[in-house]
């Protein structure tokens, strides 16, 4: 098998695994004061510590979650709820770039509908990708209230990296509050928290164990809980926590300290898989191309060659890619990534994304070309009958 769907989850990594397995066997829940307890509690503060790190957080301001599902609709909502004590901080708008992820999306639209005197704007991006700055601007200036600013630190299906510096001194001239998703960035990427107020992360982006995350909170941000019952980290989030899977997440991030030379490794294999298939399919369309991109990310189409019939193909050859974000999975539909790209519908259905990983070989870059070279052939040959 020739994994290359990294970003839809990233293999288990064998210091996840260990972690785990450690976790797994001490017995205790974190929350209790005797002995297992207290374990349990080393290890998840353990973790909590090497996540902050990643991402230059103070460990305190780390909240675990399921997941960057759960984060993104904690931060949105619980930033709403928690602003409502005076009519000088309450959050009345939220913008949102054309090219989040859908739970991000969903949870902006589920929170104007829960307070009607929110309203939701969606700015747009240029055709490489990258949010309008100066639409963002404008957004900023106009209309009254408290604003909250959703941004992703690098789209997870064309890998294009936003400019969150850029984004966070505007918001921060603006008096706003800002959220960044960095589900398909941490690790690839530096990410510093201080440039922003809420940031999600997911543990399977990262090699960790699906069900894992976090949402990390500046001090004095306003969030109020989601989940409620006992008073679990902090009040932020009920529910006693997921130990083994924060174990995992937690050696994960630490296995990405000094990741440089990976980083490198990672990109050669991206490049490599992009110039050998523009020299042997010279059509093939690279989204983002111009822009910087993540190094694990290569998002692409080879017009005429349609992703519901690639994904078949490249399955049968034993080779996994992706039509885009899975999340929207168990349906190949056109991407709203590419649509607020302004990708015709047409390039845009044949949209493919592979994505490499720790995991990741030249073999299976190889195996990858091989089967999308003979997919194209057969299309070709199709159409001279």
């Amino acid at each position: 098998m020739h994994y290359l769907d990294h970003n839809a989850t990233s293999p288990l990594r064998p210091e996840s695994l260990s972690a785990v397995t450690h976790a797994l066997t001490i017995g205790g829940n974190p929350s209790s004061i005797h002995g297992a307890g207290r374990a349990a509690r080393a290890v998840m503060e353990e973790a909590r510590e090497r996540i902050a790190a990643l991402v230059s957080a103070k460990p305190a301001q780390v909240v675990f979650t399921s997941g960057a599902t759960e984060s993104c609709h904690l931060a949105l909502l619980g930033a709403a709820e928690g602003s409502l004590e005076g009519d000088d901080s309450r959050i009345t708008r939220i913008f949102v770039s054309a090219i989040e992820h859908k739970a991000v999306l969903a949870s902006a639209n589920r929170l104007a509908e829960r307070f009607p005197w929110v309203h939701v704007t969606v700015l747009p991006v240029a055709a490489d990708g990258v949010i309008d700055l100066e639409a963002l601007r404008v957004a900023l200036r106009e209309g009254k209230g408290r604003t909250l600013v959703a941004v992703m630190a690098a789209n997870n299906e064309i890998g294009v990296i936003q400019p969150i510096a850029d984004v966070s001194r505007l918001v921060r001239e603006a008096g706003g509050l800002l959220m960044v998703d960095a589900v398909p960035a941490a690790g690839k990427i530096d990410l510093d928290f201080a440039l922003c107020d809420y940031m999600v992360l997911s543990g399977h982006k990262l090699a960790a164990p699906i069900g894992s995350g976090a949402l990390i909170v500046a001090d004095g941000a306003p969030l109020a809980p989601q989940l409620v019952g006992g008073g679990h980290q902090r009040g932020l989030r009920a529910g006693s926590e997921n130990l083994s899977g924060i174990a995992g997440f937690g050696a994960a991030a630490h296995a990405m300290r000094d990741a440089e030379g990976e980083r490198t490794r990672i990109a050669h294999l991206r490049d490599h898989f992009e110039a050998a298939l523009k020299a042997a399919i010279p059509g093939t369309v690279i989204f983002g191309e111009q822009s910087p991109r993540l190094c694990s990310t290569s998002g692409f189409a080879i017009p005429g060659l349609t992703a519901e019939t690639a994904l078949i193909g490249l399955d049968l050859d034993g080779v996994m890619m992706s039509s885009g974000s899975t999340c929207s999975s168990g349906k190949v539909a056109v991407s709203h990534v590419l649509t607020a790209m302004g990708i015709e519908e047409s390039l845009a259905a044949c949209a493919l994304r592979a994505s490499f990983g720790w995991s990741s070989t030249m073999d299976d870059v190889h195996a990858g070309v091989r089967s999308l070279v003979k997919l194209h052939e057969r299309v070709r040959a199709r159409e001279a009958a």
